[in-house]
């Protein structure tokens, strides 16, 4: 690439004396995210989040060279090789693929790995070369914020990094000594915060002096260290702030995904649509066996406990009728199933926040998931199949737990199977829910 072709930094050497590098971090694990697939590879309106991010990597930027550092198992990548050559004939630059780490900054050293081996091999001076580093979970991240931290740091900033003004006021908490409840130790003046994003802008230099200095600290240390910019504050360097972009957004939750989409002009969890303006239906199944003699449990069925009842064997409580109810949601919103959002093998381990939630919980989650992709809860009707509990003297019970949790109206009928069936036989409990949806006014 002809690097006279670059623009001008503002304040700064002309830009044929500068190098330009970029890093994109892909390599998240994306289990707060609730989909079994690395964050970079989830679906965001038809294309994956990594796509998204790469859109704002233009010509104008002058990257000589773009790192993309996916996980080492890149399972869910597939479009990887033609993403790099699209990349790389789009940009006119040498565009490499690697292997991430166990961390973050494992996953950071390996980028700047690949950017050292390109300069060497290009002659480039180190002190004379930026390199950003970008999270791809921040994937509508727009070209004029590279631009900006691009030029900082050819003015001469050591580091830079882009911020927005914090809306919240922030409280500096003094931990909890194990007997009692967490208290205020401060209140930090919200005009001096900044919420800082990437991507985040270094002479290679720096780099290289921040990679040998995060090396030779102990675990504990490395933990506290959580971005580059907070790196090159450890070091001594002054790290210059410029402005950030509201669509610059940090993907981590379902609702970001949400957010994501609405930034897109669209809303869905699992695919890109509207919601449409006539009703949704959604039906699911769950079935749980009644867990083994030798392992008691608590039948937790309906969102009650029925004690003196044998439990149920499976995720969460075993709640086979919050579990439909839940699924039924997901199915009518087009939003994928519990493993989607939840964890694909044992519910809640996808969301630490919801390991071991009980059903009536996971309801309570999924109806709010719904909403928030601008549908409306019309009614949910579940029918259970099993011999036992006897459930009519408890079913107003059950329906009031469950209209609470989704704060809608949850309607439950129970019948048995006449002896057929593993239900018959005393086996397990299958419940089958009908949600009815449509579009939030």
């Amino acid at each position: 690439m002809n690097t006279a072709s670059f623009e001008r930094p503002e304040g700064g050497l002309t830009s044929s004396a500068h190098r330009r590098a970029l890093i994109v971090v892909a390599a998240g694990s994306g289990t707060r995210l609730g989909h079994a697939l690395p964050k970079a590879a989830v679906p965001l309106s038809r294309r994956s989040i990594l796509e998204h991010a790469l859109d704002a990597v233009t010509e104008p930027l002058g990257f000589g060279v773009v790192v993309i550092v996916v996980p080492s198992d890149a399972s869910g990548f597939e479009r990887l090789p033609d993403l790099r050559g699209e990349l790389a004939a789009r940009i006119g630059a040498d565009v490499r693929l690697t292997a991430g780490g166990a961390s973050r900054a494992a996953s950071v050293a390996e980028g700047v790995h690949q950017v050292e081996e390109h300069a060497r091999s290009q002659g480039w001076d180190p002190e004379r070369t930026a390199v950003l580093i970008h999270d791809a979970a921040r994937a509508l991240t727009p070209s004029d914020v590279y631009r900006r931290v691009t030029h900082a740091v050819e003015a001469g900033a050591a580091a830079a990094v882009p911020g927005l003004p914090v809306a919240d006021t922030i409280k500096q908490i003094r931990p909890s000594d194990g007997q009692g409840e967490e208290s205020v130790e401060a209140t930090p003046p919200r005009a001096r915060l900044r919420a800082v994003q990437t991507p985040q802008g270094f002479s290679l230099e720096v780099l290289q002096r921040i990679r040998k200095d995060l090396a030779d600290l102990d675990d504990r240390q490395a933990e506290q260290i959580t971005d580059e910019g907070m790196a090159a504050e450890h070091l001594g360097h002054r790290v210059v702030v410029v402005p950030g972009d509201e669509r610059g957004l940090k993907i981590t939750t379902p609702t970001d995904l949400v957010t994501a989409r609405g930034l897109l002009g669209e809303t869905g969890a699992s695919g890109p649509h509207v919601p449409s303006v006539v009703p949704r239906i959604g039906v699911a199944h769950d079935i749980h066996a009644f867990a083994s003699p030798d392992e008691p449990c608590s039948l937790m069925l309906g969102g009650l406990e029925w004690p003196r009842e044998r439990g149920l064997a499976g995720h969460s409580d075993g709640d086979a009728a919050a579990h439909a109810a839940c699924a039924a949601l997901f199915s009518a919103a087009g939003m994928g199933d519990l493993g989607t959002h939840f964890g694909a093998d044992t519910i809640g381990t996808a969301r630490a926040d919801m390991e071991g939630a009980s059903g009536v919980r996971l309801l309570e989650q999924a109806a709010d998931l719904v909403r928030g992709s601008g549908y409306a809860i019309g009614n949910i009707s579940i029918q259970l199949v099993a011999n036992r509990p006897k459930f009519a003297p408890r079913r107003e019970e059950s329906e009031a737990a469950l209209t609470r949790a989704a704060q809608a109206p949850v309607s439950v009928a129970a019948t048995t199977s006449d002896g057929l069936g593993f239900t018959g036989r005393g086996e397990g409990i299958m419940a089958t829910a009908t949600a009815l949806i449509y579009a939030a006014s």
